[in-house]
């Protein structure tokens, strides 16, 4: 929910936690409407303030924003937010209620039920204006409901028609054989020639199957000739495109007019292993290759649980990537100069395989940098990548968005769903979504199937 218009009085949303760590510019988000933030909420921000990934961000930045807000008010008044037509906000001390509480109702004494008692306070307090809890926790939302409280979940950056998520690529059918004939032999056509792009250019870097009858070609919109180019089907380093989707991919991975690529696909596509075919095929052109993913840990407890350093730690959550390293390096004998020129570019660390949050402050300077699982992370934390990236820099976002693991984000409201939607017809930007396994036909009929 955000940036509601005016329909007679303005509402009063109520911030749960979640909320803030998703985005900690989150209250300017609503319009003229009026904010509350429970105390409760304050309380959970001081025990995420401390460390290195983006929750820990968001809370540090939130809780300066609200003290920067505040200026010569106390928390208990309603603060004015900044900008033309905007509501004001206040610190909700009272967690207590006249009628219902959730504490009693649920048996039990938690935060969630104290912010749950926080709206029906301003329920109490307010009659006769919408009083709305706002949370990226279901089951927060649900409790609300049990209590005849409205809930909703916080909208803002989510894809509202995930089903017309844009893949990259399409298939034009019964076209004429003449057309298919000249990208053949002259590699190129101009776009107009197609009878679809008469009055509907292609989006920038999209990709296409041409066919007629039993002919086909595989091609591109290539925007800085403006012309659809043929796709050629080529090996990188060793690794050979399966189908035409693994061909278009490569073909973005490779082509240096696109400064960043993302690749959608369910377990077993191949985005991973191709994204890093791609950049060793490349290496020559980067100073570094940065191989990284989110860290999420199982059961969302932090890994200071695991057993061991560091290292041991964090090796598990690493191994799917060293996995496909291996693959590429096993295709040749181990002891042939392939095999021995992967192991010399990790130990010289011109390729790094590390978790997500220690590139943080890094440069990214002439680097190939692809970031696995994607998925797992917020519109902010992809935002705040890709401004990082300096010049000869190429970013690779990997993942599949219905593989969710991150507590609070789902298909629509995804780090690469977003940018798959905002960056769609970008001259720098070609996306191709990946849908046909290629891992084995056992992993095939799992995914079908179960």
């Amino acid at each position: 929910m955000a940036k509601k218009k005016t329909t007679g009085e303005s509402k009063i949303f109520v911030i749960d936690t979640s909320v803030i760590l998703y985005d900690f510019n989150a209250i300017n988000n609503f319009g003229e409407h009026d904010v509350i933030i429970p105390i409760t909420v304050l309380e959970e921000l001081d025990n995420f303030k401390k460390g290195n990934d983006t929750k820990n961000f968001q809370a540090r930045e939130f809780i300066r924003l609200l003290d920067d807000l505040s200026g010569n008010y106390t928390l208990n008044d309603w603060i004015p937010l900044v900008g033309k037509g905007k509501g004001k906000i206040k610190v909700w001390m009272n967690e207590r209620t006249k009628n219902i509480d959730a504490n009693k109702v649920f048996g039990e004494a938690k935060a969630d039920h104290r912010i749950l008692n926080a709206a029906l306070g301003a329920v109490e307090e307010n009659p006769g204006r919408p009083v709305v809890l706002v949370s990226k926790d279901i089951n927060l939302r649900l409790k609300a409901k049990a209590l005849n409280l409205t809930a909703e979940d916080f909208e803002t950056g989510k894809i509202r028609h995930i089903d017309d998520l844009y893949k990259g690529r399409e298939t034009i059918a019964d076209l004429d054989s003449a057309i298919i004939d000249e990208l053949y032999r002259a590699s190129e056509i101009d776009v107009k020639r197609i009878p679809a792009f008469k009055k509907n250019p292609p989006a920038d870097n999209q990709y296409f199957v041409l066919k007629n009858g039993k002919s086909s070609v595989l091609a591109f919109y290539n925007p800085e000739t403006q012309k659809i180019e043929r796709v050629e089907k080529n090996l990188a380093f060793g690794i050979k495109p399966r189908n035409a989707e693994q061909v278009f991919a490569l073909h973005a991975l490779e082509n240096p007019n696109v400064k960043l690529v993302t690749i959608q696909g369910v377990a077993g596509t191949g985005k991973t292993l191709l994204a890093l075919a791609g950049a060793l095929n490349q290496k020559r052109d980067y100073r570094q290759i940065f191989l990284a993913r989110p860290i999420v840990p199982l059961s969302n407890k932090d890994i200071g649980y695991l057993p061991g350093d560091v290292k041991s730690k964090l090796n598990p959550y690493m191994e799917p990537l060293w996995d496909n390293l291996k693959m590429i390096q096993g295709q040749w004998e181990e002891g042939s100069r392939e095999h021995k020129k992967i192991q010399d570019m990790v130990d010289q660390e011109k390729l790094v395989v590390q978790p997500l949050a220690y590139i943080r402050g890094r440069s990214l300077s002439n680097i190939f940098f692809i970031v696995d699982e994607a998925q797992n992370l917020t519109p902010h934390e992809v935002k705040t990548i890709i401004t990082r990236a300096g010049e000869g820099t190429k970013i690779i976002f990997t993942g599949d968005i219905y593989q969710i693991d991150t507590p609070y984000l789902d298909a629509q409201s995804n780090g690469l769903s977003y940018l798959i939607d905002k960056l769609k017809g970008q001259k720098l930007y070609a996306h191709i979504a990946l849908e046909k396994g290629e891992r084995s036909e056992l992993a095939n009929l799992a995914n079908e199937l179960l």
